[in-house]
């Protein structure tokens, strides 16, 4: 990802300090209210959900593509929802599988789950086949809820016939394919259930999946405290909402950005959070004019979608005036903000298995803001991810501007949830980092402080790439390429597109025969999500290794689709194109002019 690596100037301090004055209310309920509770306090994603609902029992809790829920129904309907649950056996510290699209009746699912002290483990519905079975292994569920939306994702598994299901309709055009949950919870009591006094701070709210540094899939624990923290954070410091603001987020509700940080801040500050089934470029503007949004949610990829559509006298037509996110290339920040009118950008970093974050608490340009808890950037391998030892064990911190492997520190207070994988936890964790027994957890990610404790991003490191706002794990994709008829070994890593964000997935593939790029595409979308298909194809008749058989992929990338450096056949899958072609001189030419919107 291309940085800006100018250093924060006092004058822009000065500002950022001077705009946080408004705020204090904002920092002083964060204090108040997490600050003096312990973990085992009872407090929970379902009490504040109930308190609101008394609180606001007719305020707009959701706006849905012109449907809107009050908080007295959406409490209502997670009630009946949390006492169909109860009958069908689930208690506190069950886990619930949900595959489902974004709607109102999600966030009712999570809720009632939380309520009972259970756990919603929120699979993504973009992912298909292997990925989505390897989900459900990681969670073990016995009960999964199923939308009837993503009915055909479910039954195209192989073992969709051999679990239990509690159908979440929809628009009622399919058959049930188990349970009605709806029609089932429309007989229930509309009241609180008692169960939720004895959830606790300390206890998982949801799961949340993430692709992790390597491999497949892995599910993250989110604790309400956590989820908590992160509303009072950007709901009451940064975007100081109120009953009078929505919040408009078209982001897929299985990531936490939607989930946590979206959901969390509008629930405790009695505002409204503005959802959508799918993200749309060309409708976003109008979806703000139309549920009266005062602020927007991003991610990198929204910000540059949004300011690829062709210029409109409409652009700065609307109420919004605040936005909160992640991933925006520094040299975006001030476009984005001019173009439509936005006067504060509220970037953050974090990630679902992490145990803190960065938060963009001064509205600096180009930062990803600052850190309440202790953090270090230290000196590493860039090709491995690892972090670099010297000769008495410890690891060095880099120069202020340097680039280098972020870590946190873990302790009573920042306590690391990590995955529901315990093997997966530890291989996140160093210990004996600056001192004997200290406790770190490595972010993955290259890191530079920026000035004042403010730090920028630079770049995933390890074998993962980011595309589409997801990480992509190339080992993953790896495998399922090498299921394609005549490809007997691959390479999958990162390359860099004029203009996209991220970089793109290329597949190098050995076979001895010309590939066959019909069966190839057709066994990548099988077991893909979108994300993760490789945008480019290499044909070699062998990939280089190393001496302990590692492929070598710093020169692959290196050369990436540069026609004057690869000799190799090459093929590109263009946006919208159902087939990759050869990827010609005029072609290559094309995308280094930005003709094409990846």
């Amino acid at each position: 990802m291309p940085t800006d690596v100018r250093q924060i100037h006092l004058r822009e301090l000065g500002r950022g300090l001077w705009g946080l004055l408004g705020r204090l209310p904002g920092v002083w309920k964060l204090v108040r209210t997490l600050a003096p509770t312990r973990p085992d306090t009872s407090l929970s994603l379902g009490r504040l959900l109930e308190q609101t609902a008394a609180r606001l029992p007719h305020q707009a809790a959701v706006w849905f593509e012109e449907r809107v829920v009050s908080y007295q129904d959406l409490n209502a309907q997670a009630n009946q929802l949390a006492r169909v649950f109860r009958r069908q056996g689930l208690r506190a510290g069950s886990v619930a599988a949900v595959l489902c699209g974004n709607r109102p009746e999600l966030l009712a699912v999570v809720a009632g789950l939380a309520k009972l002290g259970a756990r919603a483990a929120l699979l993504n519905s973009e992912q298909r086949q292997a990925s989505l079975e390897h989900s459900l292994r990681c969670v073990n569920a016995r009960w999964l809820i199923v939308g009837e939306e993503l009915a055909a994702v479910w039954t195209a598994l192989p073992e969709a016939h051999d679990r239990p299901v509690l159908w979440l309709a929809d628009q009622r055009q399919t058959a049930p394919l188990g349970i009605d949950l709806l029609a089932e919870a429309a007989r229930e009591a509309r009241f609180n259930p008692a169960e939720t006094a004895a959830v606790r701070l300390k206890d998982p709210a949801f799961l949340i999946f993430t692709s992790g540094t390597t491999g497949m899939p892995k599910a993250s624990i989110m604790s309400h405290q956590r989820w908590i923290g992160a509303g009072l954070m950007f709901g009451a410091v940064c975007l100081q909402l109120g009953p009078e603001d929505t919040l408009y987020a078209p982001l897929p509700l299985f990531h936490n950005h939607a989930l946590t940080v979206c959901w969390s801040s509008t629930l405790q500050a009695g505002a409204t959070l503005a959802i959508r089934r799918r993200f749309s470029a060309s409708g976003f503007w109008q979806d703000c004019r139309r549920s009266g949004a005062t602020c927007i949610a991003y991610i990198g990829e929204v910000a540059r979608y949004l300011l690829e559509q062709p210029a409109d006298a409409r652009d700065r037509q609307h109420a919004v005036r605040k936005a909160v996110g992640l991933g925006l290339r520094p040299e975006l920040f001030r476009p984005f903000k001019q173009r439509f009118g936005l006067e504060e950008v509220y970037e953050y970093y974090g990630a679902s298995e992490l145990n803190s974050g960065f938060f963009n608490i001064l509205n600096l340009e180009g930062t990803v803001g600052i850190c309440p808890s202790p953090w270090a950037i230290v000196a590493c391998d860039r090709s491995s991810g690892q972090p670099l030892r010297g000769p008495s064990g410890r690891l060095r911190r880099v120069e202020s501007g340097e680039a280098g492997l972020l870590l946190l520190q873990v302790s009573e207070r920042f306590a690391f949830d990590g995955y529901t994988d315990e093997a997966a936890s530890e291989s996140k964790l160093l210990r004996d980092v600056f001192a004997p027994g200290d406790l770190w957890v490595s972010s993955g990610d290259l890191m530079r402080h920026v000035g004042f404790g403010h730090l920028q991003f630079v770049d995933r490191l390890g074998d993962t790439f980011r595309w589409k706002g997801e990480n992509v794990a190339s080992a993953e994709v790896e495998k399922v390429a090498c299921k394609a008829p005549g490809i007997r070994a691959a390479a999958v890593y990162g390359v860099r597109i004029p203009g996209a964000t991220g970089r793109a997935g290329m597949l190098a593939a050995v076979a001895e025969q010309p590939l066959e790029l019909e069966s190839l595409l057709q066994v990548l979308r099988h077991d893909l999500p979108r994300h993760a298909l490789p945008i480019f194809v290499r044909q070699c008749a062998r990939l280089e290794t190393t001496s302990t058989f590692k492929i070598r992929k710093a020169s692959l990338r290196a050369q990436g689709y540069d026609l004057a450096q690869v000799c190799d056949p090459l093929f590109v899958l263009l946006p919208g194109a159902e087939a990759y072609q050869p990827l010609t001189a005029e072609l290559f030419a094309d995308i280094c002019a930005r003709s094409h919107p990846f």
